[in-house]
């Protein structure tokens, strides 16, 4: 559930928070096995004469996949960056075409790279919500890797630099993703707490300072946990609700939700919620289980209702001779009281 937004669909500079996005090319390449830790690559001098920020690897050295990746994660290395860029794509600016692609892949809609740093270029934007539709995708999708981002310090030829992230000392359970800054973009975050089972993603862009920037981001997080509750309603494959079955082996199948029914609302309103379970029956067999056969929504006042598909829980096949016969004489039943009434 989206909590607060203001702006989230206007593309902007996003400065090193695009670093996400080649991040997470990498990620997927490590997972598919094209790529793997150990890897290691040999540092072009494009990649090494990076300005910005740097994790100061050298030309001509050989680094591993591991090492780049926490001089970008930790270090916000534009070096590094492109060096990752280069053993993907052999080039950045192939690597960037590769990162429109993957864009419009996973539906990023107000999202536009032109290179793998976030580097200043008028064609490279995004947009709030795109990045924070990335930051899920690479906690989700990628665990093992996500680890990295909540590491505080990383040395690298003998300079030890600290995580550009504000948040991770901030005691709020902070835990990633990444900062950026440009005179252009001004002081930007993308960042995700965890208290419990609830997790926070923010996303901040514009701010004129890095102090402004980390008391915004700190002040909204809190407010995020301290205003909301959130609750799973219903797990995956729990019955909730029977529909009758027409002229099946079993007069009636379960129905439960496809995945948990999970609700974010403001504090003490779970207690007005509406739950109705919207199907049509009966419903014609066979049925296979898995199958959809409604909806299960949530409605409160003042909130977008959330719902989830019902399905079935179990096969249900179609009956022999005596469930047609009972079902003919219902039908004859029903028509000849629709001829009664008229």
């Amino acid at each position: 559930a989206v909590l607060l937004d203001k702006n989230a669909d206007t593309p902007v500079p996003p400065a090193s928070m695009s670093k996400l996005m080649t991040l997470e090319l990498v990620f997927e390449a490590l997972e598919t096995g094209r790529l793997a830790l150990e890897d290691s690559f040999r540092i072009s001098e494009r990649a090494a004469a990076m300005g910005g920020s740097k994790m100061f690897i050298r030309s001509g050295e050989s680094v591993s996949i591991e090492d780049l990746l926490r001089g970008v994660i930790v270090q916000s290395g534009n070096d590094a960056a492109v060096a990752l860029a280069e053993a993907i794509s052999g080039t950045e600016a192939a690597f960037a075409d590769l990162m429109n692609q993957r864009a419009s892949a996973i539906g990023l809609t107000n999202s536009r790279f032109s290179n793998a740093t976030g580097w200043p270029d008028p064609e490279h934007r995004m947009s709030p919500r795109d990045l924070a539709i990335l930051a899920e995708r690479i906690i989700t999708l990628y665990p093992l890797h996500y680890a990295m981002f909540s590491e505080t310090e990383f040395t690298w030829d003998g300079i030890t630099q600290g995580n550009r992230n504000p948040l991770l000392s901030a005691g709020i359970g902070a835990d990633g993703l990444k900062t950026g800054h440009t005179s252009e973009a001004g002081f930007g975050l993308v960042a995700s707490a965890q208290r419990g089972e609830r997790r926070i993603l923010l996303v901040v862009s514009g701010l004129e300072s890095a102090k402004q920037r980390r008391q915004e981001s700190e002040r909204l997080i809190n407010w995020a946990f301290r205003a909301f509750e959130t609750a799973r309603l219903y797990k995956a494959g729990e019955p909730v609700a029977m529909a009758e079955v027409w002229i099946g082996a079993a007069p009636e199948v379960a129905m439960a939700p496809e995945r948990d029914l999970i609700v974010t609302v403001p504090y003490g309103m779970l207690e007005n919620a509406l739950i109705t379970a919207h199907f049509a029956e009966p419903v014609d067999a066979p049925i296979e289980a898995g199958v959809m056969l409604g909806r299960l929504e949530v409605v409160l006042p003042g909130v977008t209702p959330v719902s989830v598909p019902l399905v079935a829980v179990e096969a249900v096949e179609r009956g022999g001779v005596l469930p047609r016969l009972k079902a003919l004489t219902r039908l004859l039943k029903l028509r000849l009281l629709a001829a009664d009434e008229g």
